[in-house]
């Protein structure tokens, strides 16, 4: 079995990884990549780089603290402040802009589950696990009324805690399946591509209900699907001019595109290490 110290590092590893390939991926509609800003006047590609890379610590202790545990209040609180112990580091990077306050939480809480299975579980038990952790109230939370806060009221939609407690749903109806069958068609970029549009045909965003209302989040749906359909990945160029003209960001499925990558790096990383304990046994 791999030990708290190399599994928390290896973990820590992933998620940066996961993160800085997320933003990496060009062209994203609306989203910040290597090309330009998408819809963010305020984010910049080496701001989101430096952001993923300050965050390897956080991911390494919310590892550490969750291996071999149990879901239960005293672990969701205790990776509650050590994710915001992360949030100040990483506006301290970044002269407090928000670039990963969302992805903090989905993949803390991966993070945190595939710690408590000591790194040895599927993708679906690793979603689930962290859902049974997100459903545990943090009682310290200090009160934010963010503008994911604001769509969900004003809408009636889910957000990215909801997301959460119901063990991502869209990552294991819609994302995750996309990404591993597209593997099988095309190629590893391109499969991160499809997941994306994945997410963004079937997500509830509230990043783009806040930015565009319910006109934009169905705009946005309905682009996506029409892409991901007719699989004409050269149409994301002008997909990203037809965002930032109505100034959309489908960043929750941004966040939810790293939880993915995340989740497949991990279940292909422990595949490897039983490898090799096979092989050198």
């Amino acid at each position: 079995m791999i030990d708290a110290y190399q599994l928390s590092s290896t973990l820590a590893e992933l998620a940066v990884a996961s993160l800085i390939e997320e933003v990496s991926l060009t062209p994203k509609p609306g989203l910040v990549d290597r090309n330009d800003q998408g819809s963010h006047d305020d984010l910049t590609y080496h701001m989101m780089i430096e952001s993923a890379q300050s965050l390897r610590e956080t991911f390494y202790q919310m590892a550490f603290e969750s291996y071999g545990e149990k879901p239960s209040q005293y672990l969701r609180e205790r990776i509650g402040e050590i994710g915001r112990q992360g949030e100040m580091r990483m506006f301290q990077v970044t002269k407090g802009v928000n670039t990963h306050k969302g992805a903090i939480w989905s993949l803390g809480l991966i993070t945190a589950a595939a710690a408590i299975h000591c790194g040895a579980c599927d993708e679906e038990t690793l979603c689930f696990t962290a859902g049974e952790i997100a459903r545990y109230e943090d009682r310290f939370i200090p009160f934010q009324r963010t503008n994911g806060m604001k769509a969900i009221q004003k809408y009636g939609v889910l957000g990215a805690k909801a997301e959460a407690q119901l063990a991502f749903p869209h990552i294991r109806h819609y994302s995750l399946p996309e990404f591993k069958s597209s593997l099988q068609r095309y190629n590893y970029e391109i499969a991160k591509f499809r997941a994306l549009l994945a997410l963004m045909a079937n997500l509830d965003d509230t990043c783009l209900l806040h930015r565009g209302g319910m006109e934009g989040l169905t705009f946005a749906k309905r682009y996506a699907k029409k892409v991901l359909n007719n699989g004409n990945l050269e149409e994301l160029e002008d997909m990203n001019e037809q965002f930032v003209k109505r100034h959309l960001s489908p960043g929750g499925s941004a966040d939810l595109l790293a939880a993915t990558i995340y989740i497949y790096k991990i279940c292909q990383t422990q595949y490897a290490h039983q490898m090799e304990v096979v092989t050198t046994t």
